[in-house]
């Protein structure tokens, strides 16, 4: 399983108060775009998920965020019961893919509860198929498939734009609690010159 890759912050931080040092940004690609259309999906606060279908074996396996991390038993019992080996046979008996998503709910970061009082569940945001990363349109269609959640859209626009939509206290689609923060990907994906592609991310903390 291909660990995710770092997600950079639309600007550099402040070494003493590590809030953001707004106009710096982190990237010269961020600021090239930062006048395009991006696409805003909530961040969630939880912890980072990998779910592995290997056509092959016909087996499913789970990971953290790195080889190293741990799930915890109630979070793993979850994902067993949410990604069913008979979904990814019928739906995908020849193609091996890796879904990346969040763990959240209770007991899952210190606002977990606000998101699951009483449980906690798996929210997918990318997919990855060999070397490829799908669109947004063929996440959801995967989604769909194995009746799983995916990151809500809350908007689309500027780098300033959701800037100033987390500065005012952006409402989580979840409840009625302020939104960790959002990730951002241009309408159109994007690679940089190493052929990695172009997302970028803003948290309330941030400010």
């Amino acid at each position: 399983m291909k660990e995710y890759y770092k997600i950079q912050s639309i600007y550099k931080r402040d070494e003493r108060s590590h809030k953001f040092i707004e106009g710096d940004f982190s990237l010269p690609e961020i600021e090239y775009l930062k006048g395009s259309t991006w696409i805003f999906t909530e961040k969630i606060d939880g912890t980072n998920i990998r779910v592995f279908w290997d056509h092959e074996t016909q087996q499913v396996s789970f990971g953290g965020r790195t080889g190293n991390a741990q799930i915890s038993v109630f979070l793993y019992e979850k994902l067993n019961e949410l990604f069913i080996t008979d979904k990814f046979k019928e739906f995908f008996p020849e193609t091996s893919l890796c879904l990346y998503g969040e763990g959240y709910g209770a007991k899952i970061q210190k606002g977990g509860g606000n998101y699951i009082p009483n449980g906690v569940s798996f929210i997918l945001f990318d997919v990855l198929i060999g070397d490829y990363w799908l669109r947004r349109a063929d996440i959801e269609d995967i989604a769909s498939k194995l009746e799983i959640a995916v990151v809500p859209i809350v908007g689309r626009g500027t780098i300033q734009d959701a800037a100033n939509l987390i500065k005012s206290g952006l409402k989580s689609t979840f409840g009625d609690f302020i939104a960790e923060g959002l990730v951002l990907k241009p309408e159109i994906d994007l690679y940089n010159w190493m052929g990695h592609r172009i997302v970028t991310k803003v948290k309330g903390k941030d400010f």
